[in-house]
């Protein structure tokens, strides 16, 4: 594969992605962030896979069940047809809960002729250290490896498990079926039982999307890049940053992350986007998760949490593992939760302002939220002054970024807010002044008559793509000339062959060389609200021809090659994607009634 073309399917508490050609080659059981069974995508002779091979003969197409996070992989020639559909159960259950089984379904459907292939069955448990260990049953075939026994894996299936195993040719005459369970299961598995989870399945997310708002122009892509968020968003209300770990920003570069974790900015901003495209039940559940991950139980903040509020996220090096395209080191953790990003606590802010604006509670809900903006705001108030690593995750000196300046005046902008509908008035007030202070501070320090823009920190002049940011977080308004001098100047600075760099200086690794895909879904906004609406447009459908053949980005993209890099798929991306899209479309409001 020349680029990351995989498919995506999970159920909220793990996904796994699917190449083109129907692998499974990254799955971590049972959840998330859990060492992975598959990973062909981290090392192609190690990682493992699960997948179908057939001949030359045969033409592969992909897609999803439209309105599903359900993959089809169709296999096509001569000699036969069928059909793989790839899901994750997830749907309601009795208790008014979900049921959320590690487990995936690969239902084998039969179209039309004898086609031919063999099972490629590879388990690579606990991220391929170890030798995997196979124990073929009457009932199943059952792995786990020599590195961990405790962790284990159940394939089942209606077709011969030897035959499985053995990787003996198959000629499909009917319906089979798998399950790949990370339990061994209590009640018989049969082909109808599959029907019925994938029936239950497909019926959730027809449900979910069907609540989404529809718009008149690329309603397909902002729904698919919805159903990517909510996959990402794990049951109790955390929000991962992406799927993956250690993808790299560039091939054969080291800037290798684990993003299997809940940063507060990121998550933030994926949530404020669910809740006003019509998912306000993910925003409840956000809010619970931080409040008992990181208010009642600690004084202090971190920027980022584990999946379920975990504080310690150490970050080691698996040097058995090749990387992506060879590209080490393998990274699981991340230190980053030791830094201080000032900003965080602004994306969090306005979102919890947005939920208090239009999300009824209960009193004691309100006074729990209450009392964390007063401890966000409290933390706020202590550190702006202070240096951060800003937006970026700068692993070297610290800096005065502006944009994390801008967002602590967003923090205190709208906790005075929030006050003001409580009739909290002292508070109120004392946060209006510190507010109005950073501003001031900002426009001193942060405009540079040099460059005529702002900068990316107080003490340089170079560019900054979230400097972008500054109008749609209310900074300052689009219509003032500074903001209007500082995105053309951002512009002329990191656009390059149609997509965006992060910055031009250099940080702890030397300058980027890759597009960070955010930042042109920014320029296309500024654009927008400058006046620029037709550049502006010409911009976002060319990014869009950039996405992977199901419409899934990355964190990076090639500016040459146009090859998607980074961790996959991304919340960023696909946030700011929806948030630009409806700029150019209107709500197609009669559809509003058939919401259940």
């Amino acid at each position: 594969m020349n680029s990351l073309d995989y498919g995506v399917v999970g159920n909220c508490r793990t996904a796994a992605l699917i190449s083109k050609t129907g692998n499974i080659e990254w799955l971590c059981f049972p959840d998330f962030d859990s060492p992975s069974v598959f990973a062909a995508l981290l090392d192609r002779k190690k990682g493992g896979c699960f997948g179908f091979e057939v001949s030359d003969k045969y033409h592969i197409t992909q897609s999803y069940v439209p309105h599903t996070n359900i993959l089809s992989t169709l296999f096509k020639s001569e000699e036969g047809e069928f059909e793989v559909l790839d899901f994750m159960p997830c749907y309601h259950s009795r208790d008014n809960g979900y049921y959320l089984p590690a487990e995936l379904y690969r239902y084998v459907h039969w179209i039309k002729g004898k086609p031919h292939f063999r099972v490629n069955y590879s388990p690579a448990p606990n991220y391929a250290q170890g030798k995997a260990i196979y124990n073929t049953t009457t009932e199943f075939i059952e792995s786990y490896s020599s590195s961990c026994s405790k962790d284990r894996q159940y394939l089942y299936s209606s077709l011969p498990l030897q035959d499985i195993g053995q990787k003996k040719e198959i000629v499909l005459e009917k319906d089979e079926f798998f399950l790949l369970s990370y339990n061994e299961k209590v009640i018989p598995v049969d082909i109808e039982r599959e029907k019925i989870e994938y029936c239950r399945t497909l019926v959730y997310w027809l449900n979910w999307t069907n609540r989404t708002k529809k718009y008149s122009l690329y309603n397909d892509v902002i729904e698919r890049s919805l159903l990517v968020l909510k996959l990402m968003s794990y049951y109790n209300g955390a929000v991962l940053a992406a799927l993956t770990t250690s993808l790299p920003e560039s091939i054969g570069d080291v800037r290798n992350w684990d993003y299997r974790f809940c940063w507060l900015r990121d998550a933030s901003m994926s949530i404020e986007t669910l809740f006003k495209i019509g998912h306000p039940e993910a925003a409840k559940r956000f809010m619970k998760f931080i409040q008992s991950t990181f208010v009642s139980t600690h004084e202090s903040y971190q920027i980022m949490y584990g999946i379920r509020g975990e504080r310690q996220l150490t970050e080691i090096i698996l040097d058995h593992l090749s990387g992506y395209k060879n590209s080490k080191p393998v990274r699981v953790g991340n230190d980053a939760y030791h830094q201080k990003q000032n900003d965080s606590f602004g994306y969090l802010m306005d979102l919890i302002y947005q939920y208090y604006r239009l999300m009824p509670g209960t009193l004691d809900e309100i006074e729990d939220m209450w009392e964390m903006v007063k401890s966000i705001i409290f933390t706020v108030l202590r550190d702006w002054k202070k240096p951060d690593k800003g937006i970026w995750e700068i692993r070297g000196e610290s800096h005065h970024f502006v944009s994390s300046k801008v967002m602590c005046w967003v923090a205190l902008d709208r906790g005075a807010k929030i006050a003001m509908m409580l009739n909290k008035h002292e508070y109120c007030k004392q946060w209006q002044k510190e507010a109005e202070e950073i501003r001031e501070n900002v426009l001193i320090h942060g405009w540079k008559d040099e460059i005529q823009s702002f900068s990316q920190t107080y003490d340089n002049f170079a560019l900054d793509s979230s400097l972008l940011l500054m109008e749609p977080y209310g900074f300052i308004e689009a219509n003032d000339i500074r903001y209007h001098k500082t995105v053309n100047a951002v512009k002329n600075a990191l656009l390059h062959k149609g997509l965006m760099y992060r910055y031009n200086s250099k940080d702890d690794f030397g300058l980027p060389s890759s597009a960070f895909t955010i930042c042109t879904f920014w320029l296309v906004r500024a654009l927008f609200v400058i006046g620029k609406k037709d550049e502006a447009r010409t911009l976002f459908d060319e990014v869009l021809k950039y996405s992977n053949h199901l419409g899934l980005f990355s964190e990076d993209i090639n500016f040459d090659t146009k090859e998607q890099l980074g961790n996959f798929p991304q919340a960023y991306s696909h946030l700011a994607l929806v948030n630009t899209a409806i700029l150019f479309a209107e709500e197609d409001k009669r559809l509003a009634f058939i919401r259940p």
